[in-house]
């Protein structure tokens, strides 16, 4: 499990472009593990990275001379985006069953997700959709994008957060009706 991999807590800066970790050793770390997108030395951390490892204390994240508390990091999360607290759920919860989980690249996707053991070296095998229960979502979009998906060769899935904050996954396949 991630929490026992690293060895301490790590301190980064919020930064305009996002959570910013400086020190080498510990962008390396990181970066081994699938976190973040290196630049120019640094890792620069997703907000539902740095919130995934603010809650398994393993980040401290530092904004003009202080610390940001877990809860303050949630407000600026969701100031620039509306659905951070559901991809940080359904994040956290790929982590925490052993899959490397990086941003999505389109189609609507929020993950891209590798198999157990997989990452660096072979390509992402699930593109994942999250979404809370009872959110509304029109099919056509589903459908385009879900289609490009099998295209491309990954496996679709809804990751749904129930009311009492559980993830269920769903597989997607296309399925066509003829007339008898």
């Amino acid at each position: 499990m991630m929490s026992e991999e690293l060895e301490k807590e790590i301190t980064a800066k919020l930064t305009k472009k996002g959570v910013e970790v400086n020190d080498s050793e510990a962008v390396a770390q990181l970066e081994a593990k699938g976190f973040g997108i290196k630049e120019d030395g640094r890792l620069i951390l997703k907000d539902f990275e740095a919130l995934y490892l603010m809650y398994i204390k393993k980040l401290n994240v530092v904004h003009r001379g202080r610390s940001v508390t877990f809860n303050e990091m949630v407000d600026h999360a969701l100031k620039k985006d509306s659905d951070a607290w559901t991809r940080f759920i359904v994040y956290r919860d790929l982590r925490s069953r052993g899959y490397t989980v990086k941003d999505g690249f389109g189609f609507g996707v929020d993950f891209r997700v590798y198999e157990r053991g997989e990452f660096p070296s072979k390509p992402a095998k699930y593109l994942v959709f999250s979404l809370n229960e009872g959110s509304k979502k029109r099919i056509k979009d589903f459908s385009d994008s879900i289609n490009k998906i099998l295209e491309m060769g990954k496996e679709p899935i809804i990751a749904v957060i129930e009311r009492r904050g559980e993830v269920i996954y769903y597989k997607v396949d296309k399925m066509r009706f003829r007339k008898p």
